[in-house]
């Protein structure tokens, strides 16, 4: 995402694209009422944990690892193969970043290495830290053309500061401006998916669009298949208007799908099925 000769709140113009209001609220709309269900008065803590299990299953099926919920549910370790390690990472991930909204808006690029360093688990000696030319980067379900290290460190660093200058724009843009340029980018050696999904939950709890962390995008970006994640992706890094507004509606229709996930556990509590 260039901001060359953009206006002052290039995020906020996103928002004026053509059909990126309608799924804006849409979003609220679907948001607005789970927490509104009467479940989340008495059990909201349960709703959070559980949606964290699921969208953490969620992430971790788009990086190849599309595991039962119920296996996930079960596990105690994940330190097998390749797959049990990166379910595993999702899980770290998921935990990790509600200890990170305050630090993402003074210091994006810290909590950045922070995600990449937590879901790598020291297994390499670049965690942490920006790719540089050269290296290997395993994303397997990403098929974009790769950008150089010059490039990823200009465009992660007109990413950290617009986050920092604050913006006008609907939570739903920003989260979906992050988690793209993210795997735009795939700024690091490995994990790039599981990072990039759990810095737009970050976005989504710390703008206050969600700040119970219920409304699971994983899951919705999950649902809506591989395929269709990685065309959307497409659209994002083409740069165009039309691209860019198919990529935030992907976003807001995997939110939504989070949001339904959300609402049928709070209506098996209601229940007394789960």
């Amino acid at each position: 995402m260039s901001t060359t000769g953009a206006s002052a709140d290039p995020l906020a113009a996103l928002g004026s694209l053509p059909g990126v209001g309608d799924s804006v609220e849409s979003v609220r709309r679907a948001v607005d009422r789970v927490y509104g269900h009467r479940i989340m008065r008495r059990r909201s803590n349960e709703i959070t944990s559980e949606a964290a299990l699921r969208g953490a299953r969620g992430s971790a099926a788009l990086s190849g690892a599309d595991w039962a919920l119920e296996e996930v549910r079960r596990r105690t370790d994940f330190s097998g193969d390749e797959e049990a390690r990166t379910v595993g990472a999702a899980l770290r991930l998921t935990a990790e970043a509600g200890q990170l909204l305050s630090i993402w808006r003074q210091s994006p690029l810290r909590v950045l290495a922070r995600l990449h360093l937590v879901a790598a688990a020291g297994r390499s000696e670049d965690v942490g830290r920006p790719r540089q030319d050269g290296e290997p980067v395993d994303e397997p379900l990403i098929d974009l053309p790769l950008p150089q290290a010059e490039e990823v460190a200009a465009r992660l660093e007109g990413l950290s500061q617009l986050i920092v200058a604050g913006s006008q724009a609907p939570a739903l843009v920003t989260a979906a401006v992050v988690h793209g340029e993210l795997l735009a980018l795939r700024p690091f050696g490995s994990h790039n998916g599981l990072v990039a999904r759990a810095a737009e939950r970050i976005v989504l709890i710390g703008s206050g669009l969600d700040p119970k962390s219920i409304c699971p995008a994983e899951v919705g970006h999950a649902e809506q298949g591989r395929s269709a994640y990685a065309a959307a992706l497409e659209g994002y890094a083409s740069g165009t208007a039309e691209g860019m507004a198919a990529w935030i509606a992907h976003c807001g229709r995997a939110v939504e799908l989070g949001v339904r996930e959300s609402t049928a556990v709070c209506e098996a509590l209601q229940r007394g099925a789960a």
